[in-house]
Formats: structure tokens, sequence, C-alpha cells
């Protein structure tokens, strides 16, 4: 396959379909969980800064901070949700994953990968080496600091 748009094509192809397939997973695992997306979108936030504000929150998530006061509110009081003085402002809160938080982003987490470690299970090691081959040179070629959260 060296036509470059046909390749192109394949990728974008994958990705769609890994796309649609984890999030169809998370969002499973969201519902079952009893949590709102925003509420579970909190708690992913927090998982990739560990710490943050309640503005922080309000900012990524385009929202006031009133309503994320309220989001973050039933969280910790779920349990999910610490929260700490800020060490530069007394005044203001830092907020953090509590360990049973800790552990439903993690079940979560693994909700979204079963599917695609059941889909590896299937295949021939060698089939897995190329796979594994062609993600790493794909991943290699993407900017720094490309982070989820």
């Amino acid at each position: 396959m060296s036509d470059s748009s046909s390749l192109a094509e394949t990728i974008r192809q994958g990705i769609d379909q890994v796309t649609h397939r984890a999030f169809r997973e998370h969002i499973r695992f969201v519902k079952a969980s009893g949590l709102t997306m925003p509420q579970f979108n909190i708690l992913m936030q927090l998982h990739y800064q560990h710490e943050c504000g309640l503005s922080d929150i309000s900012a990524r998530m385009e929202i006031s901070n009133a309503a994320a006061s309220q989001l973050v509110e039933k969280l910790v009081q779920a349990g999910l949700l610490e929260r700490a003085e800020d060490p530069n402002d007394r005044r203001a809160k830092q907020l953090r994953l509590s360990a049973q938080g800790q552990r439903l982003v993690e079940a979560s987490m693994a909700a979204r990968h079963r599917w695609m470690d059941e889909l590896i299970e299937q295949m021939e090691p060698a089939e897995r080496e190329v796979v594994a081959a062609g993600m790493r040179l794909l991943l290699s070629r993407l900017p720094a600091g490309n982070k989820p959260y």
C-alpha cells in the first residue's frame, strides 16, 4: 500500500472504528455508574491532572463556576472527589480524586479497553508485532505534548 491517500483512508477508517467502539464502551460504563457525562469528565480531568481548582474545571468544560461547583459538590458527596487547601491561596480549594474515584476511573478505562484486548488475543504473534510496529511509527510522528486531558 504505497499510495498515501489509500493509507490515509485506511488509518481514518481504523481511527473512526476504534473511536466509536471505545466511546460506546465508555458511555455504557458511565451510565452504569449512575453518573452523568459531565461528572465523569471531571473525574477524567482530575485523573490526568491529579489536582486542579474549580476554575480549571469550569474553563475546560466551558461552564460557569457555579455550574462546575454543583457538579463537583455531587462528586464530593458521592466520595469520588476530595477538597484540599491550595498551598498558594488558603481561600481556594484544590480538587483531587479520592481512592474510590481513582478506582472508578481505572475501572472505566479497563472497560473501555477490554474489547481491544480481546481483539488482540485473536491475533497471531506475528500479526501483533506488525500492528505494534505500525502504531509505534504513527505515534512517533505525533507532536510532543499530546495528552488526552
